[in-house]
Order: C-alpha cells, then structure tokens, then sequence
C-alpha cells in the first residue's frame, strides 16, 4: 500500500490536508512525481515535507527551472521560479540551505520499480512528465484523438504501469488509445494484469480541472484509487497576492481549478 503525490506547487495549505489524509489512511510510503516548488509562496516548508515523508522523488520541470534554468516558461511561471530560488539562496540557515540543493540536485528523471502480488509482477515506472521526455512532455486527453501516434509512442516506452503528473489533469491513459476520467471508473483503477496504462495521478497544489481540490493516489490490493481533498485555497491565495514577484493569476486559478 503507498500513495503517489505530485505538482504541490509550493502550496503548503494543499499540501498538509493530503498528507494528513494519507496518514490517517495508514499508509506509511509515498511517492512524489516532482514540482515540489514553482507558482507557489511556501517553497521552504513544501521542500522540507516532501524530504521527510516521501521515499521517492522525481525531478520535475519546475524543480529543474529553480535549481538551473526555466525552459519554454512563460513569464509568469519563469518569474516564480526566479522567486522561488532567491528565496532559497537567501536563507540564513546553512543547513536549510544546503539539504534543500542537495534535494533538488540529486533528483532522478525516472525511477522504475518492481512490485509482488502473489505470483503476479507489477512493474511501475514513476516520471513527471512522458516516457518520452520525463520533465516536460504534455500528455493531454484529446492526443487520444488529434495525435494517437503519440501515444502509441508512449507506450512503446513502457513495460506496463506509468505513474505521470504534468498536466495536472487526472485520469488514465489506455493504448487503443483511449483516456477516461476518475469518475468514469468510480474512482478506481486495477492494476493487475497486462494492460499497460499511463496514470496521471493529478496535481495536489494546482489542480487544472475545473476542480479546486487537491489531487492524490494511493494503491490497496492492486488498485489505484483517486481522491479529491478540500483545503483553505483562499488562504493560499492571499499569500501570493501578497508576494510582489509572483502573478495573481497563479492565486485566482486556485479558486476556478483552472
């Protein structure tokens, strides 16, 4: 039994509800698919969460933005990232400073692992964004229908089971291709089997499908199950508003998840 979290986004307030959630679950791993930081105020805390609760975390696009250089960013997300490393940079504590780095410098594109269930072997590849191009590769619904070269592409690339963020879109990707939302399967996928699937677990601080809860997974008994969490996205908000470098457009998504 773990969960897989992703795309936090600086948001503590998001944060702390799924990792709360997860707790009162029991289960004891958790995996992140990366953005840690980026758009958000509280990059510190978010940081220091995800070192001490996760057991796994992959480099994502905005992670790799802050520890070297934004890539394809538009402005309001290049400057947050601009933000987020001088806030880093300038924290007096020496230490804070330096597990932070070493954290963010040390973080794998893409982690493959095998797991038992009796007699049956699940292997699960964990990336921010594509088989492909594990940091910055968009895996949209509609590429089902407008490009599904693409992914058959994808799935050319995996074994069985692709743990994916990004987009911060839930659902899964089956390689007819076709795609189905969360509700679509009762908020459950089994991952016993041969079928390979790509499962966007979606995002717990910045949520972009027109719904403002936080996002997460976690698997029992070889099923993926999805879950929704209310948190105090006003109080978040505020917080960027409050910050002159970042954009209020990153707060009032919150709100639409959008």
């Amino acid at each position: 039994m773990f969960a897989i979290i992703s795309d936090i986004h600086s948001n503590i307030e998001a944060l702390t509800v799924v990792l709360a959630d997860i707790e009162k679950r029991g289960i004891k791993t958790i995996y992140c698919l990366g953005d840690v930081v980026g758009y958000g105020p509280d990059p510190k805390p978010c940081l220091d969460l995800v070192i001490e609760k996760t057991k796994l975390c992959v480099l994502g696009n905005h992670d790799y933005a802050v520890f070297y250089e934004p890539t394809n960013f538009n402005y309001a997300a290049e400057q947050a990232s601009f933000w987020t490393r001088e806030v880093l940079e300038t924290e007096k504590n020496q230490a804070s400073r330096e597990k932070w780095w070493e954290f963010l410098g040390h973080l794998p594109m893409r982690k493959t692992l095998n797991f038992k269930s009796g007699d049956e072997k699940v292997t699960i590849d964990f990336l921010h964004a594509s088989p492909r191009k594990p940091i910055n590769e968009y895996i949209f619904p509609d590429d089902v229908y407008t490009n599904p070269m693409k992914i058959k592409t994808l799935f050319d690339k995996i074994d069985h089971i692709c743990f994916v963020g990004h987009t911060h879109l839930p659902g899964v990707f089956l390689d007819e291709p076709d795609f189905y939302l969360p509700e679509e399967l009762g908020e459950r996928y089994p991952i016993l089997g041969d079928e390979k699937a790509i499962i966007n677990i979606g995002s717990v601080g910045q949520p972009r499908d027109k719904d403002n809860r936080a996002s997460y997974v976690y698997i029992e008994d070889n099923e993926v199950n999805f879950v929704r969490l209310e948190y105090d996205f006003e109080k978040t908000i505020e917080k960027i508003k409050a910050i002159d470098e970042l954009d209020n457009f990153n707060a009032e998504r919150l709100r639409d998840g959008r």
